[in-house]
């Protein structure tokens, strides 16, 4: 929709933007907008001083429609003026394309920043598919007290039956951290919908591999038998967090899962205070399964868009 590609290059423009500003969402992470810039058609502008990304959304539509993410500031706050026009500039160049024009990811805390740049304009709709499910690393490395029962239970019979390694994850383990991947894809009962986001997710773990340093990403592997059995991959989230993009674990081996997530959490997350394991997509079992987690917050995720074009 806007006219550059995302590439390895612009790392230390967005960088700047990224950085600002506390975004707190999973989607305005350098590591998260590069490895899904292909499927995810991300395009970027910088108008007005504002970085403008634009995308396709594949949930909830029967065919992916373009949206735009919140214009991002590199000086730390909002001029409303230069936003609203912003805003117009853009909208203008999605009904040239003939496309309705929408914000979409938007964090809740952006909500009155978008209210106050058009005023009365817009109607913010709330996206629980995209909600990023928010934890302590602290409660994901200690796994104390009663709701966290079962997890510790599936971790000590794993530690108890299992001689395992845990190891930073690097770029050479790309084949079998895939290899991995299409196994489990294969275990599955997988409706349509499913497969085609697994699908979409085995291409943008080949992106991040491909760039695993220059981009930043960060992760790490459980060895079971000198095999890759389970893997992490991540990227940083301000100063406070991380995010989780992709975990994986073969399901053969009971509370890999769980060990992979407490391993990557005691190595790597041990030094902030928050885990972002992303969204849910609207998935049941993904849905379930980051609850069973107890996050502590949710980054709300909006629709906005403006009222005329409803």
């Amino acid at each position: 929709m806007l006219k550059n590609s995302i590439t390895i290059q612009d790392k230390k423009i967005f960088d700047e933007y990224l950085q600002a500003y506390d975004y707190k969402t999973s989607g305005l992470t350098f590591t998260s907008l590069f490895m899904w810039k292909n499927l995810n058609h991300f395009k970027y502008e910088i108008i007005n001083d504002f970085l403008c990304i634009s995308g396709n959304s594949h949930l909830e539509v029967t065919e992916a429609e373009p949206f735009l993410f919140p214009p991002l500031t590199k000086t730390g706050c909002y001029d409303l003026n230069l936003l609203s026009a912003t805003i117009d500039q853009v909208r203008k160049i999605f009904e040239e394309k003939g496309y309705l024009f929408s914000i979409r990811l938007l964090p809740f805390h952006m909500v009155d920043i978008i209210e106050g740049a058009k005023p009365h304009r817009m109607d913010f709709t709330s996206d629980r598919p995209n909600y990023d499910y928010v934890y302590l690393s602290k409660d994901l490395i200690e796994l104390k007290g009663k709701k966290f029962h079962s997890k510790k239970n599936h971790l000590n019979f794993f530690k108890k039956n299992y001689d395992y390694k845990y190891i930073p994850l690097t770029p050479d383990m790309a084949n079998e951290c895939l290899q991995l991947n299409k196994k489990n894809i294969g275990k599955k009962q997988i409706n349509a919908n499913e497969m085609s986001l697994l699908k979409m997710e085995e291409e943008a773990l080949k992106e991040a591999f491909t760039y695993y340093t220059a981009a930043g990403f960060i992760g790490g592997a459980i060895l079971i038998n000198n095999q890759i059995e389970a893997f992490t991959l991540g990227g940083p989230l301000g100063k406070k967090a991380v995010s989780v993009h992709v975990e994986k674990a073969n399901p053969d081996y009971r509370g890999l899962y769980q060990a992979i997530n407490n391993e990557f959490c005691r190595h790597t997350a041990n030094t902030v205070k928050y885990v972002n394991r992303e969204e849910d997509m609207g998935i049941p079992g993904l849905r379930k399964a980051k609850l069973s987690y107890r996050p502590v917050k949710y980054i709300e995720k909006y629709i906005a868009m403006f009222k005329e074009d409803i």
